[in-house]
């Protein structure tokens, strides 16, 4: 049975007093991604679980809420867990769900179980909720795959289909990483590329479009912020243009997701204000409102604690 939560809960209501941020406040709730999907926003979020006495990240599974309005959530059944990759070792780190021909693909992060490092895969399912299974036996994108002095370079990946149909996986830490996918969803179509433009890049790209532009944001620094570039394709040019979203208050990383809902825009981020035990390692998501300006550029968000009203 789905679980409906938010600020306060109330069991035996219908329709439980919901609102403000954090949106979820039954578990702590990490490296949001969302997808919409006709009227329904679907979140998918990583679930931190390490004990309040840990400093360290605990993350076996990920999470999945629905809403028609932004502000009442419905849990469902854990839609995806790294055992579901028989190859992967642990830690269900950022991810992103796409749609595509009717079917949902799950792009994540883990910890290869032979191949030194972090690694990507994907999982497939028939409906946006899951159950979610292994697309490919295999990891899409592992660590031997790309140049780096680090083991976690490998991690964060967005997907982006554009007007043409052609699918784009970006990922990376420290370095932005991004390749073309094949109709398929799960295999690479061509050589891994390098994104270029993306001062003080650190991790977290997310790559969405707004009438004509490409904005590709990302995690800048440590502790870290949100900066954003543009370009008028999925392949650059990108031009720099700063500072996005501020430090996420006690948290020490910052990542975003973008999307368009019902006539307005939306930044969904975590942070580690759920309760006197959050912080870097039990955070939880929020919502506030993304604004443009009139040549593209997007306005600071302003994180707030009352979070978004009902999207009507």
């Amino acid at each position: 049975m789905a679980l409906l939560v938010g600020r306060w809960a109330l069991a035996q209501s219908p329709t439980p007093l919901v609102g403000g941020n954090p949106i979820i406040r039954t578990k702590y709730t990490a490296d949001p991604a969302a997808l919409v999907q006709g009227g329904t926003v679907y979140l998918y979020t990583g679930h931190d679980e390490a004990p309040n006495n840990q400093e360290r990240y605990v993350m076996h599974e990920w999470l999945c809420f629905s809403s028609t309005d932004m502000v009442h959530w419905t849990e469902h059944p854990i839609p995806l867990k790294v055992s579901d990759f028989a190859w992967a070792k642990d830690d269900a780190w950022a991810s992103q769900v796409i749609e595509r021909n009717g079917k949902y693909y799950w792009y994540a992060a883990v910890t290869h179980g032979t191949i030194h490092g972090k690694a990507i895969g994907v999982a497939v399912a028939d409906n946006p909720t899951g159950p979610y299974r292994d697309a490919r036996g295999s990891a899409l994108i592992t660590s031997d795959m790309t140049a780096s002095k680090i083991s976690w370079d490998d991690i964060d990946p967005t997907v982006i289909v554009d007007a043409q149909g052609q699918a784009y996986l970006y990922w990376g830490n420290q370095s932005c990483h991004y390749a073309k996918l094949k109709a398929n969803m799960t295999e690479l179509d061509g050589p891994i590329e390098t994104v270029s433009g993306l001062p003080q890049f650190t991790e977290a790209p997310w790559v969405h479009t707004h009438n004509g532009w490409y904005y590709l944001s990302y995690a800048t620094e440590f502790p870290e912020k949100t900066a954003y570039a543009m370009s008028r394709s999925p392949t650059g040019p990108w031009q720099y243009k700063g500072i996005l979203n501020e430090l996420a208050g006690n948290s020490n990383t910052n990542h975003q997701a973008i999307i368009d809902f019902k006539g307005r825009s939306y930044f969904i981020y975590h942070n580690g204000g759920m309760d006197e035990h959050g912080g870097s390692f039990r955070r939880s998501v929020c919502i506030d409102y993304l604004n443009y300006n009139r040549d593209g550029t997007i306005k600071r968000v302003q994180m707030t604690t009352e979070g978004v009203q009902p999207a009507k």
